[in-house]
């Protein structure tokens, strides 16, 4: 009898009355019982049906139909819900279909309806069937009692969380869009929902995300884009994730109010909870969730997270990639669509960011993704800076920010506020992860809005690096080989980027993780900020001592100023422990790369692209490669390099260069010594027969540099500190603070050490000086201005010698009377001259004199000529017998200090007096001098008595 009432509509009771109008109208009409198919009259409904569906689709419809007729239409297709046999249209329309995909599956409770939605999208499935079945449930989202098994499966559950009201007129409370968000509200509560009702849920969510034109709302508000976009998409949840995909690669193509259903519908649908909702997203990525995530349950919500942990890896494919991140960008704009997130932070987010409930709709009044703001900037926060959020929450925070530093597009307030500098400064950048290092990159540049927000999140991954994920995969390797203790602590606090820029030039480093370690330095220099660790150390000095100044360089430059002013003038530091200790670390790390000194970078770019092509900027090559053709620097770049240079020789820790070259021999020769006196320790350890060669050249280098400036040579500087103002007033007249005096005033301090006028402390330093150069003619700056030609000419063999001993030098001493330029005779000849002062500085004489001195001259003390005086004296007793080779080079010593006498005259009284102080004869030549003064003495005497008796006799006339 049902089968006989349902197959002409006019039997149906009140039907015919209540809709005839409309029928009349729509021109749906009543076709006679004469015609073909008895049968038939089901198809008036059927027309009903469709112009119900297509009024709800429609923004301005045509023709509407009348209130009860529509309660009748639903009513009559909620009564045949149960038998697909009493929905005549669609029971014709689908015979063959269902014989095709259902022939085991029995009638009733409306299980031939759900077989069929689920092979709606088969090839082999007829389109009139299709058709049919499309009706069918755009009316079930129009009111979900259409569907006899959710209406059946969720009664109870409807009724305990008053999802529905009894015997009101049919509103937004019988569309399946509300039963759905009200019992996934309930869900994401955490209350239970019968097993029944989920899985006829989860059927329906699928059915959803399947099919766009089962939303009304997307129908009416995305119609052009559809069009314009993704025509011929309609199958398995294509033209949706077209809508997404477009969305995602320019906002603007689709208009906000499509924008919002797109929004709406994939909370309904909720694929966050479960993955296979989305069956083009389940499609795409099943190989991989196979192969990556076959840990997981099926239908956890933690595979779409594991999905994202293995974005960009090479487990993943790039159709699940694209499907992925086009989801992955709508949940990204309402925390609530992710259900790991919504669970553990709910209360947090209530309690400190004014959160709604899931599925209430006043919230959508604030910007996207402002709730997830709010939470991750209370789960960074420190207790002292107030309330913080659960360990839960916070852990959950942190995956969602590890995930989104994949892709700029899945942080709504960074893609909104920088959609104009993204375009501007970005367009080329489409690689994971480059178009945040752009805007990075850009910082300054970029717009007030966008510059404030890529402030917050450089500054939010200075304290937990791992965020950026791209990063820490790159830098794997050198993480679990160094870093492994660091990167385990909840707690990163910018450990994790101080290890991996401490093992930058490890084995285990790769070039990806360099460049990302490096890239990261470099935009930290934009602002203090963005280094955590110091940022928290230094924050109270930075606003007492350095107030207005951002840029990192400036503030470490400003801080290390005060440190160092503070010591030099012995009053309490106003710099805190814990900030100098901070302090330390920062300035070593800007050492490693000349970008990371923005200043000495910008004044030596010109320079870099002359000298230095092709030199990597790590390791401080550039800087020593600037170091290395300092004489042919432009102005402006050497000057920064001298003062660079000065600041180093102050502070030899902070050569980077030094430290690392030396780094063994530091350990082995320096262990205890501090970090101001390390290049004293291994200028003292350097002949050591343990001594690296390496390093040895790297000392040797640096004395080079020392000797052609006093002021790169602090010890000498504070020793002389009276004597190079005393001495050498002339020379200082004349200098220019950023550039080197060639060693012009060391020069002067070797001459007066010769003519014994020096204070103790400056001796003794002048003393090394002489005994180091006397050695290694590189260290004579003069010597070698002056004598470069003849070096080349003269003593080519002694120059190219793989170790300077002096060989260069006493070739020199030995070609005296060859030389012609009248420079360099001047510098053998002071040479010599220094060589009677001590003859430690002569080293060729005492290593060949070493056993006379110890045998005849122990007991005389070093200095001021008395050895050499004592050697003297030896040769002349003809008691004493010397070593052949030591009498030899005495010999040679004495002939060229009386060529010397003679070529170098005096040029004053004080200098002819020095020259006889200084002299092996001095007893002598001053015996000599008395006998004559006594002479002239008793002359005088005599003389005088004559000339007074003359006087008198001329009085008595």
């Amino acid at each position: 009898m049902t089968a006989i009432i349902y197959s002409d509509y006019r039997l149906i009771c009140g039907f015919l009355e209540t809709c005839k109008a409309d029928i009349n109208r729509l021109q749906c009409g009543s076709i006679r019982a004469t015609d073909k198919d008895v049968h038939s009259q089901g198809e008036v409904v059927a027309c009903l049906e469709k112009a119900l569906v297509k009024e709800a689709e429609q923004q301005t419809p045509q023709y509407q139909i009348t209130e009860d007729c529509k309660k009748s239409i639903l009513r009559v297709a909620e009564l045949s819900s149960d038998d697909f046999h009493l929905d005549r249209y669609l029971y014709f329309s689908c015979r063959e279909d269902r014989e095709r995909f259902c022939e085991n599956t029995q009638a009733g409770e409306g299980r031939v309806y759900k077989c069929l939605f689920n092979h709606k999208f088969e090839d082999s499935m007829s389109e009139k069937c299709r058709e049919a079945l499309t009706t069918r449930q755009k009316l079930i989202a129009q009111d979900y009692k259409v569907s006899y098994s959710l209406a059946k499966a969720c009664r109870s559950d409807l009724r305990k969380y008053r999802c529905n009201v009894e015997n009101l007129p049919r509103s937004r409370e019988a569309r399946l869009s509300y039963l759905l968000l009200c019992l996934e509200s309930a869900m994401h509560r955490g209350r239970q929902v019968s097993s029944e009702c989920q899985g006829e849920m989860l059927d329906y969510r699928r059915m959803l995300m399947e099919d766009f034109s089962l939303s009304p709302e997307i129908i009416l508000n995305c119609r052009g884009e559809i069009e314009h976009h993704c025509s011929g998409l309609h199958r398995k949840g294509r033209t949706l994730h077209c809508l997404m995909r477009v969305t995602r690669a320019e906002k603007t193509n689709i208009g906000v109010s499509c924008q919002q259903a797109l929004q709406t519908l994939i909370q309904e649908a909720d694929p966050g909870g479960d993955y296979r909702i989305d069956r083009a997203l389940n499609e795409a990525c099943e190989s991989v969730i196979q192969t990556a995530c076959k840990h997981i349950r099926s239908g956890d919500p933690m595979i779409l997270s594991c999905l994202m942990e293995h974005l960009y890896t090479e487990k993943m494919v790039e159709d699940c990639e694209h499907r992925l991140l086009e989801l992955q960008y709508f949940i990204s704009r309402d925390w609530k669509l992710d259900p790991n997130l919504y669970r553990k932070c709910q209360g947090d987010a209530f309690r400190l960011c004014h959160a709604q409930g899931w599925n209430e709709t006043n919230e959508m009044v604030m910007p996207s993704g402002a709730i997830f703001s709010c939470l991750y900037r209370h789960a960074y926060r420190t207790e002292d800076q107030g309330r913080r959020l659960s360990r839960d929450c916070k852990s959950e925070v942190q995956r969602i920010l590890h995930q989104r530093a994949l892709d700029v597009k899945l942080d709504p307030g960074l893609q909104e506020k920088c959609l104009v500098d993204l375009g501007k400064w970005c367009n080329e950048k489409t690689e994971a992860g480059q178009e945040l290092e752009c805007l990075q990159d850009h910082l300054e540049d970029l717009l007030v809005v966008c510059r404030e927000v890529v402030g917050n999140l450089t500054e939010l991954e200075s304290e937990d690096i791992q965020i950026e994920a791209l990063l820490m995969r790159a830098c794997e390797p050198v993480i679990q080989a160094h870093c492994h203790e660091v990167a385990d602590n909840q707690i990163d606090s910018g450990d994790l980027m101080e290890c991996l820029i401490r093992n930058k030039y490890q084995k285990e480093m790769n070039e990806k993780c360099a460049s990302g370690v490096t890239h990261f330095q470099l935009v930290q220099m934009k602002d203090f900020r963005f280094s955590y660790k110091f940022k928290m150390a230094c924050k109270e000095d930075v606003l007492s001592l350095c107030p207005n100044i951002k840029k990192k360089a400036d503030v470490v430059l400003c801080l290390s100023t005060t440190v160092r002013n503070d010591t030099l003038q012995e009053v309490t530091h106003r710099v805190s422990v814990k900030c100098r200790k901070q302090l330390r670390v920062e300035e070593l790390e800007m050492t490693e790369d000349i970008r990371l000194e923005p200043d000495l970078y910008d004044a030596c770019k010109t320079d870099i692209g002359k000298f230095c092509q092709g030199v990597p900027f790590g390791n401080a090559q550039i800087v020593e490669c600037l170091k290395e053709n300092k004489k042919q620097l432009t102005s402006r770049c050497h000057q920064n390099v001298f003062k660079l240079q000065k600041v180093e020789m102050m502070d030899p820790e902070l050569d980077y260069t030094l430290m690392r070259v030396c780094k063994q021999m530091i350990k082995r020769f320096c262990p205890e010594s501090d970090s101001k006196n390390m290049l004293l320790c291994l200028k003292q350890n350097k002949n050591s027969e343990m001594m690296d060669p390496k390093c040895k050249q790297m000392i040797t280098k640096r004395q080079i540099t020392q000797n052609t400036d006093y002021r790169l040579n602090p010890i000498l500087r504070k020793a002389c500190d009276a004597d190079i103002p005393k001495f050498c007033h002339s020379i200082l007249n004349k200098a220019d603070e950023y550039t080197e005096l060639e060693g012009q005033v060391i020069s002067c301090l070797k001459l007066k050490y010769a003519e014994q006028r020096l204070s103790p402390d400056c001796e003794d330093q002048i003393r090394v000086i002489i005994q180091e150069s006397a050695l290694d003619y590189r260290l004579d700056p003069q010597l070698q201005i002056h004598c470069s030609e003849e070096i080349t000419t003269l003593c080519a063999e002694e120059a190219a010698a793989q170790e300077q001993t002096g060989q260069v030098e006493e070739c020199l001493k030995t070609n005296l009377l060859k030389l012609k330029s009248e420079a360099c005779k001047k510098e053998v000849l002071n040479m010599l001259k220094e060589s009677k002062a001590d003859i430690f500085v002569d080293p060729v004489l005492h290593l060949a004199c070493a056993l006379d001195i110890k045998h005849f001259c122990a007991a005389i003390p070093p200095g001021k000529g008395r050895q050499m005086s004592c050697l003297m004296e030896a040769l002349e007793d003809k008691r004493l017998r010397l070593q052949p080779e030591c009498k030899k080079r005495l010999q040679d010593r004495i002939e060229m200090w009386s060529y010397a006498a003679k070529v170098a005259s005096a040029e004053g009284f004080s200098d002819l007096a020095m020259q006889v102080l200084t002299s092996p004869s001095k007893n002598y030549i001053i015996s000599m001098i008395a006998l004559s003064v006594c002479f002239l003495f008793l002359i005088g005497l005599v003389c005088g008595r004559f000339s007074k008796r003359v006087t008198r006799e001329l009085k008595d006339r």
